[in-house]
């Protein structure tokens, strides 16, 4: 199913859950689609005070770790 703006639904419900002081996370198909997914909720997300971060089993010793632990509130992560 490509092509039919799931990407625009996830970003736009992102956007929403995190003015509302709520963290998101969210599951990309395959490590290969992670990159991609990261760039756009960057892109998007540019203007606004939110920390986006990437959570993966190929991120090495205390990469993981920290995404998870700075604590931000207004943090989307993809994974």
């Amino acid at each position: 199913m490509s092509g039919f703006g799931k990407t625009e639904v996830a970003m736009r419900a992102a956007f929403v859950a995190v003015q509302d002081g709520r963290q998101v996370a969210v599951l990309v198909t395959d490590h290969a689609a992670g990159p991609a997914a990261l760039q756009n909720f960057r892109d998007r997300f540019a203007d606004w005070p939110v920390r986006i971060e990437m959570l993966s089993r190929f991120r090495t010793g205390r990469q993981p770790r920290t995404a998870r632990s700075r604590g931000s509130p207004r943090a989307v992560s993809t994974s």
